[in-house]
């Protein structure tokens, strides 16, 4: 195991631009899952929105039902394309601290 001075890494501008850069990425994904997982078994539950058809014997509710998995699906790909970015950034990091750039 590489003996990694994390307190330096994390004191340098570079590192905290990263840390802005990926929590301004991840907070309005989150609340967005949070906010549409959430609105389903509420508008189920409380409302007879959902529950009218939509084509067929279809309901609203399983179309709603179904988007969830693709949201899910979207954000899960949307997300590993972007930590990829994340991870590109963080490894140039720790290779500046490795040649020695960092004080």
């Amino acid at each position: 195991m590489s003996n990694i001075d994390y307190k330096k890494i994390s004191d340098q501008p570079e590192f905290e631009a990263l840390l802005r850069k990926r929590n301004k990425f991840i907070l309005p994904i989150s609340i967005f899952f949070i906010i549409a997982t959430l609105i389903f078994p509420v508008l189920t539950g409380y409302t007879d929105l959902l529950n009218y058809e939509a084509f067929g014997n279809i309901s609203w509710a399983w179309i709603y039902a179904l988007m969830l998995f693709i949201m899910v699906w979207t954000l899960v790909t949307i997300y590993m394309k972007r930590a990829k970015e994340f991870d590109k950034e963080a490894d140039e990091i720790i290779r500046k601290y490795r040649e020695g750039e960092y004080k």
